[in-house]
């Protein structure tokens, strides 16, 4: 059985899509079964036969998917496009996609119920 790691503790997580991988997510979420809530990761098998002409096979591959639906969709990033995408993060190029204060507490009020 695969898992599923905020930092803080470890349960057991199948995505259907995506069998025998260890997911990771930020240590600011929770880990409860029953309240998802994060965009999870986890190193994937090197690419081979890879749809896009920039994926040579051989090519180190990040999986991607959400933490509330076990058989949510994966998608598959090189380790290169990931990490350009945190720098941008890191760069603050997302922040206006985030959600307020306000959206924080509401969404943390919706969880405890």
């Amino acid at each position: 059985m695969s898992t599923l790691s905020n930092g803080r503790g470890t349960v057991s997580f199948e995505n259907a899509h995506a069998p025998g991988l260890d997911w990771r997510k930020a240590s600011r979420t929770d880990l409860d079964p029953i309240v998802k809530d994060c965009v999870i990761l986890a190193e994937a098998p090197d690419a081979k036969d890879h749809p896009h002409y920039n994926i040579p096979d051989g090519t180190r591959m990040v999986a991607l998917s959400d933490d509330k639906d076990p058989d949510s969709p994966v998608l598959y990033f090189s380790r290169a496009e990931l990490r350009k995408f945190i720098e941008g993060a890191k760069d603050s190029e997302f922040d206006d996609l985030m959600a307020t204060d306000a959206e924080m507490e509401q969404a943390a009020a919706v969880a405890v119920v």
